[in-house]
């Protein structure tokens, strides 16, 4: 089968022919149908994400129907839609047991990062990670589900958001027009930060209740437009989707007292706060990383209901990823491109 697959830091990604696996005992295989393209491989491409394995089939963003079933799997489930979670954990440590198997030390599997993922013909996984998928919900509007809303679903839920609370998402793409959506629904009110105008319109349309242009690139300004919205108090919660010296900059001194910095984008940068900040004004800093199973689920039936919607910029054929790639690293996209394996479905 075709898959493009990552050979390591610094080095393009290659589109090869590679053996399909057979599904194992309690597993399915997966005919990729449609795979959302994330910010994540420009990390592995550049060398700041490098986590000791090549070569590996890329991408996590994954949605096919079930081909093959296991031993163990109900032959029923041939033909089901799916979308795939992309954590296979332990099953026996303290995160685990407690569904947070995205946090576990000792992950079997982790499609698109240290096991092959879903740029490909085929994937294959355990039967428990195909999430079914409502006839509602195409494949191509389905795909940045799989990281894109439940990262936002996960980053969401550990901020703690009140209704009436004062929500900044710096950064608005993949994760952050989620970010806009969930923010809103909860009865937050709703500041969005990003470069682009294109985005900036989008991110109002889907709830945002302000915008504000960081183009200049000045962090002090842009944090004094933050504090002149919210009438000098701050915000609440800024979701920093960038992660770059600049953003984080802001978005620190956009903060309110008992505000919560929640990470979620990160760059080769690194982020300097003085404590007497955080002392004074009772601020927490925050890490949100992927999301749990349930979250998948919770995110698929909140896109179903049209609570969030996902935003595909275009679709192009898996022998096309290269040009998908360079679309995001240029910033072009407003929203995902989505790699079509099995033609336009």
């Amino acid at each position: 089968m075709r898959a493009v697959r990552y050979t390591g830091a610094h080095q393009p990604f290659e589109l090869q022919d590679v053996p399909r696996r057979d599904p194992a005992h309690g597993e399915v295989l997966v005919r990729v149908t449609a795979a959302g393209v994330c910010h994540t491989e420009l990390h592995f491409r550049s060398g700041l994400l490098d986590l000791g394995v090549a070569p590996v089939t890329m991408g996590h963003e994954v949605v096919g129907r079930i081909e093959a079933v296991g031993d163990g799997v109900p032959r029923e489930r041939v033909g089901q839609r799916v979308i795939v979670y992309y954590y296979v954990g332990c099953g026996d440590c303290k995160h685990c047991r407690v569904g947070d198997e995205h946090l576990c030390p000792r992950l079997k599997a982790e499609y698109g990062f240290v096991a092959d993922g879903g740029y490909a013909d085929y994937v294959t996984v355990p039967a428990r990670n195909a999430v079914p998928l409502p006839d509602s919900v195409s494949d191509v509007e389905a795909a940045p589900i799989g990281c894109g809303v439940t990262t936002a679903v996960h980053a969401a839920r550990l901020a703690a958001l009140a209704p009436g609370e004062w929500a900044v998402v710096y950064g608005v793409g993949g994760v952050g027009f989620g970010l806009v959506q969930l923010a809103r629904a909860s009865g937050a009110r709703v500041v969005a930060v990003g470069r682009t105008p294109a985005k900036l319109d989008l991110a109002r349309e889907l709830g945002a209740e302000f915008t504000v242009d960081a183009s200049g690139g000045d962090p002090a300004q842009v944090a004094a437009r933050i504090r002149e919205i919210t009438g000098g108090a701050g915000a609440d919660v800024v979701f920093e989707c960038v992660g770059t010296a600049e953003t984080m900059a802001a978005s620190s001194a956009a903060l309110g007292r008992r505000g919560r910095l929640v990470f979620i984008g990160y760059s080769t940068d690194s982020f300097t706060v003085h404590p007497i900040q955080l002392v004074v004004f009772e601020q927490r800093v925050l890490g949100s990383v992927g999301a749990t199973l349930e979250e998948l689920y919770e995110s698929v039936e909140l896109v179903a209901r049209g609570v969030v919607r996902t935003v595909v910029d275009r679709t192009l054929p898996l022998e096309r990823f290269g040009d998908a790639i360079e679309a995001l690293e240029r910033g072009d996209l407003v929203g995902k491109a989505v790699l079509l394996p099995a033609g336009d479905r």
